[in-house]
């Protein structure tokens, strides 16, 4: 841990080599960057203006879109650069920087997926406490814990790999500064430190995941009791969750819950849950929810009313 840190910046070397297959990945990803951007801000924008869309599940579901735009954009704009240039180099400041905020968000999805599962139990299992129990100083404190916890975990991170002693070699072989990536570079035993990672990244997926299934679980089989209106409204809901949950938590698992490793595989399995699942989010909200659907009508009806009366 002593050891002088003479690496000043890395070499990433992305998914191919091959100039060819770096054009259409780009066209590929930078069509999937855009319409994530565009999906999770025309959320955002349609849940604020919409009165009709006032209750805390769209609050949360507002606040995982921002995150999911702003999350995507940690990693895409410098991943769409490199896949256009010869040197895919970043400083090490940089690196540690998008380690820290891919972290910091990814950490607060988790646990606001937490809040949202909660939300739903109240909201299905005891409806008529429902706008009691989930007030907005709850919401708020639910949304202040997830970013809280987020930080705690980023933190962590950053504190046992910046202070790693990178001596040389300093080509990472991935698209994104991470921490396996990382590890595999540092001039030192890092058995103690990728345990210590594993311990609070992996255990936190398993944990939630597991939680976040029960309590899906419990709610579906609540629904025994619910009319056919009801049931059918709240299946809807929560096989949207469900799905969004599945998504994340999945390929994270399977990169954080195991010894200390860098598989090559495993910037492919890295995509899905840094670029992939961003996008599908809002099209799973979007396409299985019809009150926003019909709210994002609404207000472009709204917009071309008003554009149309101004001419």
């Amino acid at each position: 841990m002593g050891e002088v840190n003479n690496v000043t910046e890395f070499v990433l070397l992305g998914l191919t080599q091959d100039p060819s297959a770096q054009i259409a990945l780009f066209v590929m990803f930078l069509l999937i960057y855009i319409v994530t951007m565009l999906g999770s801000l025309l959320i955002v924008v349609t849940i604020l203006a919409s009165p009709s869309l006032g209750s805390p599940m769209y609050f949360f579901l507002a606040n995982l879109s921002l995150i999911d735009a702003v999350y995507s954009s940690t990693i895409s704009p410098k991943f769409l650069m490199d896949l256009l240039s010869n040197g895919k180099t970043i400083s090490f400041l940089a690196c540690m920087s998008q380690l820290f905020i891919a972290h910091l968000f990814g950490g607060a999805e988790v646990f606001l997926l937490v809040a949202m599962a909660y939300d739903r139990y109240v909201a299905i299992c005891k409806p008529l406490y429902y706008l009691t129990i989930m007030n907005r100083r709850v919401c708020i404190f639910f949304l202040v814990v997830s970013w809280d916890a987020g930080f705690a975990h980023s933190v962590t991170q950053l504190v046992f790999v910046s202070r790693l002693p990178f001596c040389g070699p300093n080509v990472i072989n991935h698209f994104v500064c991470d921490m396996y990536p990382l590890l595999e570079l540092a001039r030192t035993d890092t058995c103690l430190i990728g345990l210590t990672m594993v311990a609070n990244g992996g255990s936190i997926c398993v944990v939630i995941f597991t939680l976040l299934l029960i309590s899906y679980g419990i709610i579906l089989n609540s629904l025994r009791i619910q009319s056919q209106e009801g049931r059918r409204k709240a299946l809807s809901t929560c096989s949207s969750h469900i799905s969004v949950v599945a998504l994340f938590f999945i390929p994270c698992i399977f990169m954080y819950v195991r010894p200390v490793s860098n598989f090559s595989f495993d910037k492919f399995i890295a995509i899905f849950y840094t670029l992939i699942t961003p996008l599908l989010n809002p099209l799973i909200y979007t396409l299985r929810n019809s009150e926003i659907k019909n709210s994002m009508e609404k207000l472009w009806l709204k917009n071309l009313i008003t554009e149309r009366s101004c001419y």
